[in-house]
C-alpha cells in the first residue's frame, strides 16, 4: 500500500517506522531538519524494551506533488496544525484515496455520517474558516483513536514510550472494505487496530481524560498523579467529566468506563506530565480548542450547562494568549 505520514512527530514517525519496518511504502511528508534527518538518516526507533530500529533508507519530501498519488494518507499533526496543510493534502488524493486524521480531540468530521438532527455540523472550534473539511472531505476519512505515548527525542528519532493500539472505524459505522484494509495494514505492521462499529464513542473515551486533565496541569503544573490526590482538584476533574458526560449523553454516547475508574486509571499513570504540560513548558501552541473547545460548542447545540468546563476553559486560554505573546 502506499502511504504518506504527514507530520512526522511521535506519533507520525512511530506509526511511520512500523508501516516502513513492515514493507509498506511509506512517503514521509517533513520539512526543516525533520526532513534532513530522515533524509540522511531515515527513521529510528528506540523501542520501550530499550532496543532500537532503523529504517533506511527512506522516502521523504516536502513536496506533495513529487510524493504522489497515494493509497493512504495519515495526518499526525495536531488539531490546530491542520488547516496550515490542508490546501496541499488534495494533491495526495487518488479516486480511492482513504485518509486517516490522528488527531486528539473532536474531530472536524464528527457530524459526517451522524445519525441525528446535527448531521453535517460544522465544528467550528476545530475547522474555525471550513477549509479543512473543503480540502479534505470526511467522505475519504476513516475515524481513528490514538493511544501509545510516544516522543520526538530529535528529528527523525523516536522514542515509544508504551502502547500500540489504533482503533478505527468508518464514520457511518460500517464495516466497509476500506477500513478493513486499513486496520490490515495496521495489524501487520505490528499495530492492534481493532475495527469499531462507534468510532465516536472511542473518541470519546479518550477525550474523556485529555479534556479534563490536560488543561487543569497547564494551569497548575501538576502531573496526574497529583492532580488525583489532592481533593480539590480529583472533585473539579470529576464535575469537568459529569458535564462532558452530560454533552456526549445528549448526543448517543454511553461511556463504557465508570467515571471513577478513569480518574483511577489516570492516577495510576503516576507523575507523568501531559502532553499541554509539556507544551507550556516549552513555550508551544496548546491543543486547547480541540480539546476543550470543541466540547463547549458541542454544549451549546445540545443546550447543556457545562458552568465548570467554561470556568476551565476559560482560565487556559488567558493562559494560552499569555504564552502566545511572550512568543511574539
Amino acid at each position: 500500500m502506499r502511504i504518506a505520514i504527514v507530520g512526522v512527530g511521535a506519533i507520525g514517525g512511530y506509526v511511520g517506522h512500523q508501516l516502513a519496518q513492515a514493507g509498506e511504502d511509506v512517503t514521509f511528508i517533513a520539512r526543516g531538519q525533520n526532513l534532513a534527518a530522515l533524509q540522511a538518516d531515515g527513521i529510528r526507533l528506540l523501542r520501550s524494551d530499550g532496543g532500537e530500529q532503523v529504517v533506511t533508507p527512506v522516502r521523504a519530501t516536502a513536496d506533495y506533488g513529487a510524493a504522489g498519488i497515494q493509497d493512504l494518507v495519515i495526518l499526525a499533526m495536531k488539531a490546530h496544525q491542520l488547516e496550515a496543510v490542508a490546501a496541499d493534502v488534495p494533491r495526495l488524493f487518488g479516486p480511492d484515496t482513504v485518509v486517516v486524521p490522528m488527531q486528539n480531540g473532536i474531530p472536524y468530521w464528527y457530524f459526517h455520517g451522524f445519525a441525528g438532527a446535527l448531521a453535517g455540523t460544522r465544528i467550528h472550534a476545530v475547522d474555525p474558516n471550513g477549509v479543512i473539511a473543503a480540502k479534505i472531505p470526511a467522505e475519504r476519512v476513516i475515524g481513528c483513536v490514538v493511544y501509545p505515548a510516544a516522543e520526538l527525542v530529535r528529528p527523525g528519532v523516536i522514542r515509544h514510550v508504551e502502547g500500540n493500539r489504533f482503533p478505527v472505524g468508518e464514520p457511518d459505522g460500517s464495516a466497509s472494505d476500506r477500513v478493513g484494509r486499513v486496520a490490515g495494514c495496521f495489524i501487520a505492521a505490528g499495530l492492534q487496530s481493532p475495527v469499531l462499529g462507534d468510532i465516536r464513542a472511542e473518541i470519546w473515551l479518550k477525550l474523556w481524560g485529555n479534556m479534563t486533565f490536560n488543561p487543569i496541569s497547564a494551569l497548575t503544573r501538576a502531573t496526574l498523579a497529583a492532580i488525583c490526590q489532592y481533593p480539590p482538584s480529583r472533585t473539579l476533574a470529576a464535575n469537568m467529566m459529569r458535564e462532558a458526560e452530560s454533552v456526549a449523553g445528549k448526543l448517543g454516547i454511553k461511556f463504557r468506563v465508570p467515571l471513577e475508574k478513569r480518574i483511577a486509571g489516570a492516577e495510576r499513570v503516576g507523575h507523568h506530565k501531559t502532553s499541554m504540560l509539556q507544551d507550556v513548558e516549552a513555550g508551544r501552541t496548546l491543543e486547547l480548542d480541540a480539546l476543550l473547545g470543541s466540547v463547549l460548542e458541542l454544549a451549546q447545540l445540545t443546550d447543556t450547562r457545562v458552568p465548570h468546563l467554561n470556568a476551565v476553559y476559560a482560565l487556559t486560554k488567558l493562559l494560552a494568549q499569555t504564552l502566545e505573546g511572550a512568543r511574539a
